[in-house]
């Protein structure tokens, strides 16, 4: 699979994969492909640091951790650099156990769970084991596993495909599986119940209370008209809040808060698990926007603001400096009925029968308007941005709620449409300069990519310097410290070069005049002009690291190039 970049072929593999693992196995085997050991939002990560993997090398080689880490500057991959050292280890253990799938999960596992005083002297011990049991080349994959890198450029999409093909025979029936996945967020218990029971058994995964649903996405328009044309000239329009989309589960007086990305959430926010009692439901899942507010005026705050909620201490002072309004906009399950499929007009008459007190602040239901003609939508807009909105999400009135979906049956305009700059995009951190004068000691600019979903993989877009107070600069210099590589990411193609390379994981939010044609630039390389990629002309950041996007969740190179031919009116 690392020798391929063709989808193609690395889904023939996973099939050959898939098809030679056992039923009890496949689980294990999805989790780790897709860089970890449980689904998302069981909050279990390893907790693995590349310190603690240079120190097992250095200790079962008998090389010190200054080589190996000069070896690692060198190469730029870890896994490859204790292959490449290991080779040479003598064996130093009279006895070896084996190493198996279910071994290396069984202590993967058992280091996600060591916590407290002496645990990374727990977690060097289990590690060094399985070290000294493996190849060099078992050793490689090991730790790509561990730190999350495999490196191997499969999305979820081609593992769906793999799997159709591995107990179907049939690619068709990925949509089934995409269907299970998107209201389980759980691929692992997907494909074991695959490999056991078959489709039909898939097919009867529904909606369950505390685990979190795929959320559904809007699509982006530029103009009004164009977003009442996707809805047929009729839409509801609702308030774009500037805030933290949430998930609450609540099943009698237990209540779990999740992120769009799927994170459990509910130790930030108490305060919106207390308020989520008002609702006349005893057992709900509903989806809500959570904006900061002003402590004293309820004023609506930038989305920076609410970001003091998410530090891991002093919650209490946390809940009192930076109060929240909760806006509620979808129900998706109610009293054991899955309401996913009515349309959405019958899901906000359902929200309204349920969230008694309109006018509370605290918790209400999102502005919203039906709309049936442009002038409605423009002044719609207008009151939206008085109310320090970033616009309006526009919704087909008979849409059913498909989660994991992205479509037209929602979009997307906001205020940046208005005029002659481009929308804001969020983009991930991939490189950074030094910086000079009052930066000297932080980064004077960072290099930024968009996604591009086919070849999962980031593509360098701009530079950006403006727009960072020093505090922000700060923040980022220690956010960034945590994910600096000696190399170039293997997922990111960038024909500049860095003063320092980041793992593609810090989201932050730009502005822009106009996207550019550039021949520096990867993102939308040939897809204008020959030798040509696209750029951003006067980029500037907008105060907003986007903590609650995963990288895949960026502006997808696709997105990049169809707002560039609108922009030059060029025939899509």
């Amino acid at each position: 699979m690392e020798q391929t970049t063709s989808r193609l072929e690395l889904t023939n593999h996973l099939v050959a994969l898939f098809k030679n693992t056992s039923p009890d196995l496949i689980d294990k085997i999805i989790y780790l492909i897709q860089g970890k050991i449980r689904p998302d939002y069981e909050g279990i990560e390893m907790g693995i640091a590349e310190k603690t993997i240079i120190r097992i090398v250095s200790q079962i080689s008998n090389i010190s951790t200054d080589k190996v880490y000069h070896k690692y500057r060198e190469i730029g991959d870890l896994g490859s650099v204790a292959e490449s050292i290991l080779k040479n280890k003598v064996q130093t253990t009279l006895f070896t156990e084996k190493v198996t799938i279910e071994r290396i999960y069984l202590i993967f596992d058992r280091i996600a769970k060591t916590i407290g005083k002496g645990s990374q002297e727990i977690k060097l011990k289990l590690l060094g084991s399985l070290f000294n049991d493996s190849s060099p080349q078992e050793c490689k994959y090991i730790i790509r596993f561990a730190l999350g890198t495999l490196r191997l450029g499969i999305a979820d999409s081609t593992i769906m495909d793999a799997l159709a093909l591995a107990y179907t025979s049939d690619k068709k029936n990925r949509k089934p599986l995409e269907g299970a996945y998107n209201v389980s967020s759980d691929l692992g218990r997907v494909s074991r119940i695959l490999a056991t029971d078959g489709l039909k058994a898939v097919s009867e995964i529904k909606i369950e209370l505390f685990i979190p649903i795929r959320p559904m996405l809007a699509e982006r328009v530029q103009t009004s008209k164009e977003a009442l044309d996707k809805v047929s000239g009729k839409g509801a329009a609702e308030f774009k809040l500037d805030g933290e989309r949430v998930q609450i589960h609540r099943k009698g007086k237990k209540i779990e808060i999740f992120s769009r990305s799927l994170e459990n959430i509910t130790h930030y926010y108490p305060d919106v698990a207390e308020v989520s009692k008002t609702i006349k439901l005893k057992n709900f899942i509903i989806e809500a926007e959570v904006v900061a507010t002003n402590k004293y005026t309820e004023e609506f705050l930038p989305f920076q603001e609410l970001m003091h909620r998410r530090r891991k201490y002093d919650i209490a002072r946390n809940v009192e400096n930076y109060p929240v309004s909760v806006n509620v906009f979808d129900i998706l399950w109610a009293s054991g009925r899955d309401k996913t499929k009515l349309p959405y007009f019958k899901r906000r008459e359902l929200l309204k029968d349920i969230i008694t007190n309109l006018e509370d602040r605290k918790l209400t239901l999102i502005h919203q308007k039906i709309v049936t003609s442009v002038e409605e939508l423009e002044k719609f807009m207008a009151k939206s941005i008085e109310f320090g909105c970033e616009g309006l999400v526009v919704k087909q009135t008979d849409s059913p709620y498909r989660a994991g979906a992205r479509g037209f049956a929602w979009t997307k305009i906001k205020r940046e449409y208005r005029s002659e700059l481009v929308d804001s995009l969020d983009l991930v951190v991939i490189g950074g300069s030094h910086g000079r004068g009052r930066r000297v000691g932080k980064y004077g600019a960072l290099l930024l990519a968009i996604f591009d979903k086919n070849e999962n993989v980031f593509k360098s877009v701009c530079k950006v310097g403006s727009g960072f107070t020093d505090e922000v600069l700060e923040e980022l210099f220690e956010e960034l410290g945590k994910y600096k590589i000696p190399k170039k990411h293997t997922r990111v193609y960038s024909k500049l070069e860095m003063d320092t390379w980041f793992t593609p994981t810090i989201v932050i939010e730009i502005i822009a005049s106009e996207i550019t044609l550039s021949p520096e630039y990867d993102a939308g390389m040939d897809s204008i002009r020959k030798g040509f990629g696209l750029s951003l002309r006067f980029p500037k950041f907008t105060k907003k690291i986007r903590r609650d996007k995963n990288p895949q969740d960026i502006t997808d190179e696709s997105e990049l190039i169809q707002m560039y031919r609108k922009q030059r009116n060029i025939k899509l």
